[in-house]
């Protein structure tokens, strides 16, 4: 049997959920639209909206942008390994300073950080390996 060839192509299965949290509504829509072929991606444009869709939903990868007005990614991060140590942590900032290094790695266990301006290709890579991290890791506890 052939299907019609103005049958809808069948979508790729996505590869699990992903929350972007970042005060740029610019490089927010980048990164959404480079990930949401792979994830079905929700967004949040500060920390407190982002607890909230965190609260909702169970993400396989959060991608925080680090200084945001009202609280900032680092902290966001540590407090959502606390509460969801499963869900990988990708911290995106302009600068990391030796001291917010060593705090990424034992208070927020991040499993990267990406410094800006990120490059779309290393963001997607990164994002899918960490989707894959957390399966694995999902698929240990079972």
């Amino acid at each position: 049997m052939t299907t019609p060839t103005n049958a809808p192509e069948t979508a790729k299965p996505k590869l699990g959920a992903v929350l972007l949290v970042d005060d740029e509504k610019p490089l927010l829509d980048l990164y959404c639209e480079a990930l949401s072929s792979y994830f079905e991606v929700a967004v949040a444009t500060n920390v407190k909206e982002a607890g909230f869709i965190l609260h909702k939903k169970a993400f396989k990868v959060v991608v925080s942008d680090h200084l945001m007005p009202g609280g900032n990614g680092l902290s966001f991060l540590v407090d959502a390994r606390e509460e969801y140590p499963d869900m990988q942590r990708v911290l995106v900032t302009g600068y990391m300073k030796p001291e917010m290094l060593l705090r990424s790695v034992n208070e927020a266990a991040l499993y990267r950080y990406l410094l800006k301006p990120v490059s779309l290709p290393e963001l997607v890579k990164t994002v899918v390996e960490a989707a894959k991290l957390y399966d694995q890791l999902a698929g240990a506890k079972k």
